[in-house]
């Protein structure tokens, strides 16, 4: 499993760049405003763990818990593709910052 740093990062982006390609697409601001935010919140908790800085697992795991909450739903509810990968990202996010909280491992 890649280091936590580098999988909150590519989460980020990943959340970020779909929200912001959401915009792009079909001019939704809630897209890009639910993208951007809970990527920024992925970043920054990436960072934080790449300079040992405090609370970087835990961003990123409410990032996860954040998307979690709002794709899973939808996911369920429409079956459409979008909502789907959205929800496996935040279930692997769940996964990976959950563990490494319940651990107490901040690296």
């Amino acid at each position: 499993m890649a280091s936590l740093d580098i999988v909150a990062l590519i989460l980020g982006a990943l959340t970020a760049g779909g929200g912001i390609t959401g915009y792009a697409r079909t001019g939704s601001i809630p897209s890009v405003a639910a993208g951007v935010t809970v990527g920024a919140l992925y970043i920054l908790g990436g960072l934080r763990i790449r300079n040992r800085g405090s609370y970087g697992v835990e961003l990123a795991l409410l990032a996860s818990l954040v998307l979690a909450g709002s794709s899973i739903p939808r996911a369920i509810k429409t079956q459409k593709p979008l909502p789907m990968g959205l929800s496996l990202l935040a279930a692997y996010g769940l996964f990976a910052f959950g563990g490494a909280w319940s651990r107490g491992r901040a690296t």
